[in-house]
């Protein structure tokens, strides 16, 4: 009851890019717009949710801190590798605060994002496209090592992706464009 409630008030939402996608009977223009949407989305909780700097300060305080570690043991000098253990303690509080800045976004956007993509499968013109890919594209993207996970209808050609991987090479195409365009520092 409650997800049929979902799907519906979502198919008044996203319903019209099918309409307005110019093959409607496999839209990979309306997936390519619902992707761009949630990776803007997520991108914009990450640039609001997260101290960038801090988050930056962070990552190379513990990159600092692994290269004494590791010059450490190189070493063998026992008083270095002493007084790394001692700040090993601040060094896993810093872990656990990197993981709370990371944490945050995610909280925030992942039911939508989980409503979505339970649209999306259920969406019979959605859930049955295909895309041909290039044949280069296809083996650059490593497609036949992903297909050995997640193997692909009988009905999927040779050389094509399903609606899953198309979404997934759009929002991770157009999730590097936004954060490029809003200024977020180093991966999550």
């Amino acid at each position: 009851m409650v997800l049929e409630i979902i799907y519906e008030a979502l198919n008044v939402i996203l319903g019209p890019l099918i309409a307005i996608d110019p093959n409607s009977q496999n839209p990979m223009f309306a997936i390519f717009v619902i992707s761009t949407l949630v990776a803007f989305i997520t991108t914009l909780a990450n640039k609001l949710l997260v101290n960038q700097d801090r988050l930056q300060s962070l990552k190379k305080e513990m990159q600092e801190f692994q290269q004494e570690m590791n010059n450490a043991r190189k070493s063998g000098d026992a008083k270095a590798l002493e007084k790394i253990q001692k700040q090993q303690m601040d060094f896993m509080d810093k872990q656990k605060e990197m993981m709370t800045m990371s944490f945050k976004p995610m909280i925030v956007t992942f039911l939508p994002i989980i409503l979505v993509f339970y649209w999306m499968a259920q969406e019979p013109s959605i859930s049955q496209t295909v895309v041909m890919l290039p044949q280069v594209a296809y083996y650059v993207l490593l497609v036949p090592l992903w297909h050995t996970f997640y193997v692909p209808a009988a009905t999927t050609p040779p050389g094509a992706i399903e609606w899953l991987g198309w979404y997934i090479l759009c929002s991770f195409a157009m999730s590097q464009v936004f954060r490029k365009f809003m200024g977020l520092k180093g991966g999550m």
